[in-house]
């Protein structure tokens, strides 16, 4: 049975027994001066309780975080920060691992991903990786738009399952093959762009339920996430809407809404780099 978040206080335990927030905040362009303030995005999110921060050095906005991690006055231990590698090599992981480690102001991050499969040398990339968790540098380690076959590849490789698999997902954009994969081999489920980046919100079959709820689009959007067990992370610069996606725990969505939304038709707002060739 997949477990429910119930609050911002929830998490899973990984496969390595690290617990991990169930819901945080999603840093994808998120950059000061630009769409919002990120830093600011940080402090007041942290301060509302959530614990889940993902950023990437491809975002550009690790320093951003972590200025919203020192100024939010949580305790560092209490926040779990995500941040991904983006150019692959084993030499090269461990260098941008540093420079991502300074920009956060950190002394370790809690998840490292390799943030997609293109590229070749995966498995020498996550060979850095497994050896930065051995110093303590990592907690978990986990990989971003893996496919199927991208992770059997690196299971093949011999080294350690990763903890967590971070995809597309919403309605449009299931990848029911990837859930199952990573449920079958105890690999957490993370899901970005829960909000299909905002291009699907006013969707007339989304609106139509959400209207029996007196809920809009997104809340229903992110309430199938977080009902179908995936790690849940909308992305927000705006104060209001990063106050307004706490509010997807004291409610539900009826079996028949659930399976409504589980029909809808797929399609994408991102790339999609799952489908990508493996190259180990």
């Amino acid at each position: 049975m997949v477990s429910i978040a119930k609050d911002l206080n929830s998490r899973i335990t990984l496969n390595d027994g690290v617990e991990m927030p169930y819901y945080g905040l999603g840093m994808y362009k998120s950059r000061s001066g630009q769409e919002g303030h990120a830093e600011e995005a940080v402090t007041l999110a942290l301060k509302l309780g959530y614990r889940l921060l993902d950023t990437s050095e491809f975002y550009g906005n690790e320093e951003d975080v972590g200025i919203g991690i020192r100024n939010s006055g949580v305790k560092r231990g209490d926040i779990f920060v995500v941040t991904k590698v983006w150019d692959h090599g084993y030499d090269t992981c461990k260098e941008h691992f540093y420079e991502s480690l300074k920009r956060l102001s950190l002394d370790y991050v809690d998840l490292y991903m390799i943030h997609a499969p293109i590229g070749g040398q995966n498995v020498e990339t996550y060979r850095a990786m497994v050896e930065l968790k051995e110093q303590g540098l990592i907690r978990s380690i986990g990989v971003s738009n893996f496919g199927v076959h991208h992770l059997e590849g690196l299971a093949e490789s011999g080294l350690p399952t990763p903890s967590v698999c971070q995809v597309e997902l919403h309605p449009w954009q299931q990848k029911q093959d990837i859930v199952n994969y990573c449920r079958n081999h105890r690999i957490a489920v993370m899901g970005y762009a829960p909000l299909t980046q905002g291009k699907r919100l006013n969707d007339p079959a989304l609106v139509k339920i959400g209207e029996t709820y007196d809920k809009s689009g997104a809340m229903v959007l992110l309430r199938w996430s977080v009902q179908h067990g995936f790690i849940t992370i909308p992305k927000s610069s705006n104060p209001q809407r990063i106050r307004e996606n706490t509010s997807v725990f004291d409610w539900s969505l009826r079996k028949e809404d659930m399976e409504a939304l589980d029909k809808f038709p797929e399609w994408s707002c991102t790339w999609n780099p799952c489908l990508s060739p493996w190259v180990g």
